[in-house]
């Protein structure tokens, strides 16, 4: 078996004369391309979720990614470029996998690149000290045939655990080359790369033999799946396999080649099926357990600890629901002193009442004011809704504060490996509600940005899960964003901060249990990786804090200032005054100032936009009070912004869109209703 393609070279540059002539020097993305005229390699990386993908992927390509330790952050499909030894490299890094038979949408995009795009070699990145429990798929690809290289990642922490591997035992036993590294220290990259350009597979050995009823089926149906499209990529005993397994997406995709028996194939299967005790596919994963657990055995060794490590106990205490409940309350006390205080309190206080408020503003104003006669014209820059005076104060000088310290927070979270053991935890209270643990890495996600994580709820293993997270994220989980400017406002009365921390979640805890017994569906059983403990590490808070930022300042801010021109032009020709008009009698319904509305229909926009606005009416001691708990309950239930509006139309569809939008908008102001009259009923005064 050989990593060479005998195909013309895939060229990584865009096409221009230039490009075809040897030896040209082009930059592209920061790196520098040497065209030698050998053919460029295409390399997929694969694997588990928590194995450090991200990581390898980062040091062969240079390329400033995300490195996430949580499973399901690499949604996205990574590419980057590089040049090993004068030849051109692409890397792809696929979305986390378990298994070739893949169950959710992220496993069956990782299978479908590994069949679509044909890699040169496929680097399956494996936990070191998780060596038994990931060999399995090692297994399965090289049952496929795919030109595999094993890479053991974090080596370095392997050791500390007292764990060794004979690397060059298991490779020999596996057939294939395996390499230990530590990518995020950069150790074994060398070698790593080197071991793609020399890749040759050491044999051909089937690493599984199974029992006799399922070697017969794989033999029965090789015949007629050797001539399918699968069979171009995979090998015709992997295609059985995974038949066997009842891989819907493969036996359709193995019946359309020319003359395909469905029928006989089904026959074959059924008959495996009936004739033994359990089904294949728990046949099959106990066969490959045992093996792995075999050959672990015979190549790892690991010094036995003399007493529980204190980063064990505490990733226990973490996972129990008595002390792991007291740690998530501290951990949420702290983001809120963090983000609430500092970031919503002291730097917004800085930036926008003293930078815009007594700088920047009033110099614009004064200047735009006497240079521009027509004030309709002036007002767009500097008016109640202006460009300046409205977007980038919002955007910069309220929004920005706090949304860094809370990038810069839920980074070191993520970085330290706490998100999984949250998983754990809270996989109780999920059940509950008709989800699991997992998820929990959209719901988390989501208290940085809705949009993101509605794309996240991808993880999801059925199509209910993630009918009832999308309802949930758009309904009861503010973004960072919205978040701080509520907890700044709300800082002033822990009270009232309690109360809206209750509402709000009594109102996600009934909504989805309510959600779990309407919408039809399957439960999904829940398991997850648990990465070690580690103290985050500066560089990799600095640089997911910057990407993220980035990623604010480009799509966020042009965004405020199209919303500024739109309510500019909706203020001057009347219609915003008609939408707030139509909106006062709601809001004042509910027990909320009338001068709100406006934030409420800007809110429509976006809700931390909104919130923003409630910011400012507090600021000038407009709303105080039960009217601004709840005015924030009901800014915090409200629609969800045109960008995950239109996110959950492409994900979910536009009638679960629509209908969801159009449940949260009445709900929202019932909640408010609500608890504006329990409030006046109990006599309480905030």
């Amino acid at each position: 078996m050989s990593a060479r393609r005998s195909e013309p070279a895939d060229m990584p540059v865009e096409s221009c004369p230039a490009c075809h002539a040897p030896n040209q020097h082009r930059r592209r993305r920061g790196h520098r391309l040497e065209m030698t005229g050998a053919p460029s390699l295409k390399i997929a990386l694969v694997g588990s979720p928590n194995v450090g993908k991200s990581s390898v992927f980062h040091a062969l390509t240079g390329r400033r990614v995300i490195i996430s330790n949580y499973p399901g952050t690499t949604v996205d499909i990574f590419r980057g470029q590089a040049v090993f030894n004068s030849r051109p490299v692409e890397v792809i890094d696929t979305p986390g996998m378990y298994s070739l038979h893949s169950i959710t949408e992220e496993e069956r995009v990782a299978r479908a690149i590994l069949l679509q795009e044909k890699p040169d070699v496929v680097l399956h990145v494996i936990d070191a000290k998780n060596l038994e429990r990931m060999l399995p798929m090692t297994f399965q690809l090289i049952e496929a045939g795919l030109p595999v290289i094993v890479v053991l990642n974090m080596m370095d922490e392997a050791s500390a655990h007292g764990i060794g591997i004979d690397t060059g035992k298991l490779a020999a036993e596996l057939g294939v080359p395996v390499i230990g590294t530590a990518a995020s220290l950069g150790h074994g990259i060398t070698e790593l790369k080197q071991a793609i350009l020399d890749y040759r597979a050491i044999s051909l050995a089937l690493p599984i033999v199974y029992d006799e009823l399922i070697e017969n089926a794989v033999a029965d149906l090789k015949p007629l799946v050797s001539g399918s499209p699968p069979a171009e990529r995979i090998s015709s005993r992997s295609i059985a396999l995974l038949l066997l397994r009842q891989d819907g997406q493969i036996r359709q995709s193995a019946t359309e080649g020319e003359g395909s028996d469905g029928s006989r194939i089904d026959a074959i299967v059924d008959r495996a099926r009936l004739s033994m005790n359990q089904a294949p596919a728990y046949v099959l994963a106990v066969a490959q357990q045992r093996a792995a657990s075999k050959l672990a055995a015979s190549v790892m060794s690991q010094q036995v600890p003399g007493r529980l490590r204190f980063g064990e106990r505490l990733s226990r205490a973490m996972m129990h629901p008595f002390t792991g409940g007291l740690i998530l309350a501290a951990v949420l006390y702290a983001m809120y002193f963090i983000v609430g205080v500092f970031g919503a309190g002291t730097l917004v206080g800085l930036l926008e009442e003293k930078v815009f408020g007594q700088l920047i503003n009033p110099f614009f104003q004064n200047t735009l004011q006497n240079l521009i006669p027509i004030q309709l014209i002036s007002d767009l820059f500097v008016g109640d809704y202006g460009i300046i005076t409205l977007g980038i104060t919002y955007a910069i000088g309220i929004i920005l504060p706090i949304v860094s310290t809370f990038f810069i927070v839920f980074s070191m979270i993520e970085d330290s490996g706490y998100l999984p053991r949250l998983a754990m935890l809270i996989d109780r209270v999920f059940k509950f509600i008709g989800l699991n643990g997992r998820a929990v890495i959209p719901i988390v996600l989501g208290l940085g940005c809705d949009t993101m994580a509605t794309i996240v709820t991808r993880t999801q293993e059925t199509k209910r899960e993630r009918v009832i997270t999308t309802l949930l994220l758009a309904l009861a989980i503010p973004c960072s964003a919205q978040l701080g400017v509520i907890f700044g406002i709300l800082s002033v009365s822990t009270g009232m901060l309690l109360t809206w921390l209750g509402v709000v979640g009594a109102v996600f805890i009934l909504v989805g249990w309510l959600a779990s017994r309407i919408i039809p569906g399957q439960r999904a059983c829940f398991y997850m990786e648990v990465p070690p403990l580690r103290l985050p590490r500066l560089s990799n808070v600095l640089q997911k804090t910057y990407a993220r930022l980035e990623w604010y300042l480009k799509e966020v801010i042009p965004f405020f200032i199209v919303a500024s021109v739109v309510l500019w032009a909706g203020d001057a020709a009347g219609l915003l005054d008609i939408l707030i008009s139509g909106l006062k009698p709601v809001v004042e319904f509910v027990g909320i100032p009338a001068e709100a509305a406006v934030a409420f229909v800007i809110g429509f926009f976006r809700r931390d936009f909104g919130a923003a606005g409630l910011y400012d009416l507090t600021a000038q001691g407009l709303l105080f009070g039960n009217a601004l708990l709840v005015s924030a309950v009901v800014m915090t239930l409200f629609v969800p912004c045109i960008a995950q509006f239109m996110v959950m139309i492409k994900e979910r569809g536009w009638k679960t869109a629509v209908a969801i939008a159009g449940f949260i908008f009445p709900f929202a102001f019932l909640v408010g209703l609500g608890l504006d009259r329990a409030l006046k009923f109990l006599g309480v005064s905030l």
